[in-house]
Formats: C-alpha cells, sequence, structure tokens
C-alpha cells in the first residue's frame, strides 16, 4: 500500500481527491493546506508520495519541495498550472513528477505508482513545453568550421582522421569540439551528434 500526504489549500479538492485515491493500493495518512504544514505533516507522519499543490496562501509548493528534497517521500505536483514559471522551478526543486488537476482516476493512479518507483512523471501538456525549453535553438550558431567537424565526428571519425581531413592539428580540433559542446549544451561528441541532428544542423549542412 502507498500511503499519501495531499497537500492543497482547498478543502474540497482534497475532498475530490480523497475519493478518486479510494484504493486497496492507497492510504491517505494525512493532509495541509500550506507548504509549512505540508512540511510537518510529512516529518510526522512519513508518507510514500506527496500530492503538493503550487499556489497556496503563506508558503508555496514549491518552498515546500525545496524543504522536503532530504526526505525519502517523493513528491508529485498536481495543480492547474503549467506555465514555465511553475513547471521548471518545480522540477528543480525536486519533484519526481508534474500532474494537472485534470489529469483522469486510472492516470492518477498510474502516476502515483510510478512516482512511488522513483520514475519520473510528467502530464502531456507539461511533458511537451519540457520538451520546447530543450529544443530552443542555440543562442549561438555553430561556425562553418565547427560545423564541419561535428560532420565528421558524425561519420565517425576520430579527432586524428578530423585533423588530417581539415589539414588542422588534433589540438585544434579539440578546441573546436569544445566550443560545440558550450554551443550546444552537451558534454560529449555523442550527444553533441544527436542534438545537432536533432536541430537539423548536420542535416542541412551536408545536403
Amino acid at each position: 500500500m502507498i500511503r499519501l500526504v495531499i497537500v492543497d489549500d482547498h478543502p474540497v479538492v482534497r475532498d475530490g481527491l480523497r475519493g478518486m485515491l479510494a484504493s486497496p493500493d492507497f492510504e491517505v495518512v494525512g493532509e495541509a493546506a500550506s507548504g509549512d504544514e505540508a512540511v510537518a505533516v510529512v516529518t510526522a507522519v512519513s508518507p510514500d508520495v506527496v500530492l503538493m499543490d503550487l499556489r497556496m496562501p503563506g508558503s508555496d509548493g514549491l518552498s515546500a519541495i525545496e524543504r522536503l528534497r532530504t526526505h525519502p517521500c517523493r513528491v508529485l505536483v498536481l495543480t492547474t498550472y503549467d506555465t514555465d514559471r511553475d513547471v521548471l522551478p518545480a522540477i528543480k526543486a525536486g519533484a519526481t513528477g508534474y500532474l494537472l488537476k485534470d489529469t483522469p482516476r486510472d492516470e492518477l493512479h498510474r502516476a502515483i505508482r510510478s512516482a512511488h518507483a522513483g520514475e519520473a512523471v510528467l502530464s502531456p501538456a507539461v511533458a511537451t513545453r519540457l520538451l520546447g525549453q530543450v529544443r530552443e535553438p542555440a543562442e549561438e550558431p555553430l561556425s562553418a568550421r565547427e560545423l564541419d567537424v561535428l560532420g565528421l565526428v558524425a561519420r565517425g571519425s576520430t579527432n586524428r582522421a578530423v585533423a588530417a581531413a581539415l589539414f588542422i592539428s588534433e589540438a585544434t580540433v579539440k578546441t573546436h569540439l569544445l566550443h560545440v559542446y558550450a554551443k550546444l549544451g552537451v558534454s560529449d561528441r555523442a550527444a553533441a551528434v544527436a542534438v545537432a541532428y536533432e536541430r537539423g544542423l548536420l542535416k542541412t549542412r551536408e545536403r
């Protein structure tokens, strides 16, 4: 049985969630109406999963998520807001998942089980928003030579082979790759190639 705490400042919402969670798999062991109350209740009852609203009077859900980061429970955000100013800070603060309050009962049950297992859970709208953040083009475009280097790397060339093909030193190849990593926000050549293909950089270059 998964032990739950419901955090929401509206009693009718908490009552509704209790009804949705009526199942042999779940037990609601506590409720809270603010971030401060949430931390106190979680500390007292040690639930497995916390269903956390974000915007509440007084201390909000985000502050509670940050304070519960060291607690073994999983925090699953359940809110009506899916804007960047809500989603990204909650995920960065340590939330295991982010759902909207229009989530159907069966999906909520699956999400709680997944969160309990340590799996990331995102509503489709939130996942699309986060994917859009990842896919934003690089602020600084790759230079022609950086694209040349990355194109050869994508075809499996070593730094030595890239240097020979472009008539430059291996040190220069490494420098170009470091610039590519920084511009694409990655840390290795495999990730650089993957992001470049995703953004159409290599495909556009090779046509």
